[in-house]
């Protein structure tokens, strides 16, 4: 589901309508059961990615604050081994994999080592390096462990910044989410705003240009530098 989809035009204005409808303490299960739904739209196997990671991070978060002297620092090390590997498997396998390949066949060696058939996963680098930022953040002491593993999941795959971003610090997002928000005039106008404005340069400007863009991309050969 993108953001200048007519799915998410229908989607948004429902799940702010339910959120602030719905009991203060149910609020943040509607925002994960949303989150959860807006990225299984893509592919929704991928969600046991992030689960995955949020597992990890989550324990590591508590076992770090809860640790002293160097094994916090190797807690905090398994971690991003954890998370970073997880990234480089999807994002950056096949294409060191291809180099291998290359490089072997220069040498008229054999390799044996096919190419893994994935896709990567939608916002992949946003969650590692969001994940990334909670642990390291409770690992310097800027922040406490975050005892909820729902309010966790949340900070990690909430839904306006899931596909690509903001990274936000664990100690700005995490507290927003125990807040009772309640409509405001100013903010929901000046938020519908940037969402218009954004929609205008992404529509309206970007896509537009991006016609002529790809066309060079697609043949980047046919082309002058100049061109």
């Amino acid at each position: 589901m993108l953001f200048n989809s007519w799915e998410f035009a229908i989607f948004f204005p429902i799940v702010t309508l339910c959120y602030y409808c719905a009991p203060h303490r149910l609020r943040w299960v509607l925002l994960l059961l949303a989150s959860c739904f807006f990225y299984m739209v893509f592919v929704p196997k991928y969600i046991l990615i992030l689960i995955y990671l949020i597992l990890i991070d989550y324990g590591a978060g508590l076992w770090i604050e809860a640790s002293s002297g160097r094994k916090r620092k190797w807690i905090l090390v398994l971690s991003l081994v954890v998370n970073i590997g997880t990234l480089g498997l999807f994002k950056y396998f096949n294409f060191l994999n291809s180099n291998l390949e290359a490089f072997f066949n220069l040498m008229g060696l054999a390799y044996p080592i096919q190419n893994l058939s994935i896709l990567l996963p939608i916002g992949l680098s946003f969650h590692t390096f969001q994940s990334m930022s909670y642990t390291i953040e409770v690992y310097y002491g800027r922040q406490r462990a975050e005892r909820h593993l729902g309010i966790y999941a949340l900070y990690v795959l909430f839904y306006p910044q899931l596909v690509a971003g903001p990274i936000e610090r664990p100690q700005n997002l995490l507290c927003q989410f125990r807040q009772k928000q309640v409509p405001d005039y100013q903010r929901i106008t000046h938020g519908l705003k940037l969402i218009f404005t954004g929609l205008f340069k992404k529509v309206l400007i970007a896509d537009s240009l991006a016609v002529l863009v790809n066309t060079v991309y697609d043949n980047p050969h046919s082309f002058s530098g100049i061109e």
